[in-house]
């Protein structure tokens, strides 16, 4: 351990072990950042473990230290870790500067170890200059709302909704189907076990449709949210059944006089219902529904209902409730094969998913527990399953593997050898991945029953028009030579792919999704259950493709999480207070107009008043004042010049960018180019930022005045900004600006303003390299300013 200098601004430098340290020259980075007056630097091998923070603690105190940066990894991962060893060492938390020298230096810079080190050595200035203006702020805490939001109700929802009421606490729990159960009650057996899956989950639906703390909202959807962490406001559309919940028994006689037949989407149409009906016998709640779309107005169900429980002028209803933390335990939808054209679903009627099997093996299923060719009723006697469909295929956009499709397709073929004496079953498989508990031994079981593997991608499904029959053509690529099999039946293991509920519900919300498209967690590892925004978690096959004990296992999890939260009482929120300079103030009410959270006030005599709690800390009032009079706590304008100033002074790189990155998406997908290992050009400068809103275009006009060759104000998609607007209001200021440099004769593409999603590492590297190499054709700004210049004369 090296260290050297003393002064009031202690910076710790980490190695990572060889994360930072086998591409930084971190003595290097002490050498150059000791210089800095009034600093005292020391290195350790992992800041993040006891030794390290102890050593934190130790040098606050032996060398008297006002303030604390942290050069390391992410602020994502450990800011809170870090807060807290400040608070321990007797400083206000506040008081932390984090240079991220890991995600968005070494790890993406490895082939360049040289230029590396330098940024690393001025992303550590840039976090020293900040932490030189930061101040001691007070703790804003706020009461908890004792109720839990639990956004849908399969086996995850239902999980978590349970343990949290067991544990006292009010639970919403809404469903956008008549009836909770998801897709565990549409299955016939589970594996590894093969248990009736009706026979497990069903007790668990009555236990949430009775217990006393929990509110079962079905056939709703969340529309509106607003809040913060401990306090959320949210509406639910609840859509009419035109039956009286209250009134109804389920004794079904309204849907036995019902004239009309449609096919069961429960079913998945291989079985029809009525236009009123419940989706299966065991549902929760046991309330019949009556289908707008097709009912024909007959009254027939009105007729005969002796508790005159139906009522056709019932509409939809808003329902809003006070929650201190939401769940999003939406689920999945299985992927449409159609289209995958070669493989013939929808074309040819033998060509069925594995759901609609797992229908057909179902006892209470369209054919009664027996299996049928679709086309002639026929029972199979060579069945072919197909994997991979929908999975592990970039010509879908399906890259990922969907992690329960080998284990299902073999649990479905021990099943029909079973209920088909001397059926032949073959699986045609990319890789055979039946990993988990119980998994391998029944792989195992199938291959001892001699069901058939072939290693290959089924190119294509065609049929013999006479027969009905199917013939599959593939590779075998074990034995190089091609397979033709002549089948009755083709079963498509389809993959998981994100509900359609779960995007609506995302939007609402404001929940940055994955490249896939499934909700985001906040961290892969330490925090799998919580999204980026604090106070709404995940659990289930919302956050990504799983099995039934991994998402009983996320529900508990989250339960667990979410009950914590709860039991504390109060939540301590970030101090985002805007600070008026009222002499500074012009009155122009612009930040008012910025202000989509109704916080600020403007009154001429008084000038801009702030009201109490309710800021969200976007900075976008900041971002629009034309005098610097407003600004935001954690990031004012002199921080912001402060990090420009840090990296100008002494120009490292040419062409050298400054980087204003948004903190919901655009820093999260630098961080994510990192994880990836993605390698992008050196040239960058970052400036975290809590949204693109909060840029003044003044702040980007001083660094191309202090010598940057280009800037870059990287954000949200309009539609997933975080504030709502702040990327509109990022955007239409920069363009302004771009319009005001071309007019005095600045390229306007040295400014350039891109939208990305927190998993779009890919992105972000790409926007970094095209950025470069187009400054890299412009001439030096210095002449195009000394072209400007004699143009005015």
């Amino acid at each position: 351990m090296s260290e050297n200098k003393r002064g009031k601004i202690g910076v710790f430098v980490c190695h990572c072990g060889h994360n930072i340290a086998g591409v930084v020259n971190v003595q290097a980075v002490i050498d150059e950042v000791g210089k800095l007056p009034d600093v005292y630097c020391v290195d350790h091998t992992y800041l993040c473990s006891k030794s390290g923070l102890n050593l934190i603690k130790e040098k606050v105190a032996e060398e008297k230290l006002d303030k604390v940066v942290i050069a390391a990894c992410t602020p994502k991962l450990h800011e809170k870790l870090f807060q807290k060893t400040l608070e321990e060492a007797g400083l206000n938390r506040y008081l932390l500067s984090q240079a991220n020298i890991r995600e968005q230096c070494s790890w993406v810079h490895k082939t360049n170890p040289k230029k590396a080190t330098l940024k690393a050595i001025d992303l550590t200035k840039m976090a020293v200059a900040k932490a030189k203006l930061l101040k001691e702020q007070g703790k804003v805490e706020v009461p908890v709302e004792k109720a839990v939001l639990v956004v849908g109700g399969g086996v995850a929802g239902i999980t978590a909704a349970l343990n949290l009421a067991d544990l006292g606490h009010k639970v919403y729990l809404v469903e956008r189907e008549p009836s909770i159960g998801g897709h565990m009650a549409m299955l016939d057996k589970v594996f590894p076990t093969r248990d009736c899956s009706i026979c497990i989950l069903g007790p668990l639906m009555v236990e949430a449709g009775r217990h006393p703390n929990i509110e079962l909202i079905t056939y709703a959807e969340i529309t509106k949210a607003s809040g913060w962490i401990g306090n959320f406001e949210v509406e639910i559309t609840k859509y009419p059944r035109f039956i009286k919940e209250d009134e109804c028994t389920g004794c079904g006689v309204c849907a036995e006089f019902c004239p009309v037949e449609v096919p069961s989407e429960f079913d998945q149409g291989l079985g029809s219902r009525k236009a009123v009906y419940i989706p299966f016998p065991q549902a929760v709640p046991l309330v019949y529904t009556i289908d707008p779309k097709h009912c024909i107005g007959c009254r027939a169900c009105e007729a005969v209902c002796e508790r005159e429980a139906v009522d056709l002028n019932q509409k939809e209803e808003k329902i809003k409730v006070k929650v201190g933390a939401i769940l999003i335990a939406t689920g999945y939808e299985t992927f449409n094969p159609a289209e995958k054209r070669n493989l013939g679903y929808g074309v040819f009627k033998n060509v069925v998913t594995a759901l609609e099997l797992e229908r057909m093996l179902s006892p209470s299923g369209p054919t009664m527990g027996e299996v049928v060719r679709p086309s002639d009723s026929k029972t199979p006697r060579r069945i072919v399953f197909v994997q991979c469909v929908g999975s592990r295929d970039e010509s879908v956009g399906r890259t990922y593997c969907s992690r329960v499709c080998c284990t299902y397709a073999v649990k479905q073929a021990l099943e029909l050898k079973e209920r088909i004496p001397g059926a032949e079953v073959y699986i045609f498989y990319q890789d055979m991945r039946t990993f988990g508990k119980g998994f391998e031994e029944l792989y195992r079981e199938a291959l001892r029953e001699r069901i058939r593997f072939v290693r290959g991608i089924v190119s294509k499904v065609v049929e013999d028009g006479k027969t009905g029959n199917l013939i599959v053509r593939a590779e075998d690529t074990l034995l190089g030579v091609p397979v033709e099999v002549e089948a009755d039946l083709v079963v498509l293991s389809v993959g998981m792919v994100p509900s359609k509920g779960t995007e609506r519900l995302l939007f609402v919300l404001n929940v940055p999704v994955s490249e896939e498209g499934f909700v985001m967690e906040a961290h892969p590892k330490l925090r799998p259950v919580e999204t980026q925004i604090p106070g709404i978690f995940v659990a289930g096959c919302a956050q990504g493709p799983k099995d039934i004990q991994d998402s009983v296992a996320q529900a508990n999890a989250a339960a667990s999480k979410i009950s914590a939260l709860l039991s504390r009482g109060v939540v301590e929120l970030e101090p985002y207070v805007p600070i008026v300079d009222d002499e500074v103030c012009i009155r122009c009410g612009l930040c008012v107009t910025a202000c989509d959270r109704d916080v600020l006030r403007l009154d001429k005599e008084r000038g801009v008043e702030v009201k109490g709690v309710g800021c969200v800390g976007c900075g976008s009032c900041a971002g629009a004042c034309p005098t610097g009079a407003i600004q935001i706590s954690l990031l004012s304008d002199d921080m912001i010049r402060a990090q420009i100033d840090a990296v100008l002074r002494e120009k490292k790189e040419y062409p050298l960018v400054v980087g204003f990155l948004c903190n919901w998406c655009a820093y999260n997908a630098a961080d994510t180019a990192g994880v990836a290992k993605i390698q992008y050009p050196t040239n960058i400068r970052a400036i975290w930022v809590p949204c693109t809103g909060r840029v003044n275009p003044l702040l980007i006009l001083e660094a191309l005045e202090k010598g940057a060759d280009g800037v870059l104000v990287l954000g949200c998609y309009p539609q997933d900004c975080h504030y709502r607007t702040g990327f509109d209001k990022a955007k239409r200021r920069v363009e302004s600006l771009r319009e005001l440099l071309r007019a005095e004769g600045i390229d306007p593409r040295r400014v350039r303003i891109e939208s990305m999603a927190a998993s779009e590492g890919k992105k972000f590297a790409g926007v970094i390299k095209e950025f470069v190499e187009e400054l890299k054709k412009l001439p030096v700004l210095g002449e195009e300013l000394v072209r400007a210049v004699e143009v005015r004369r």
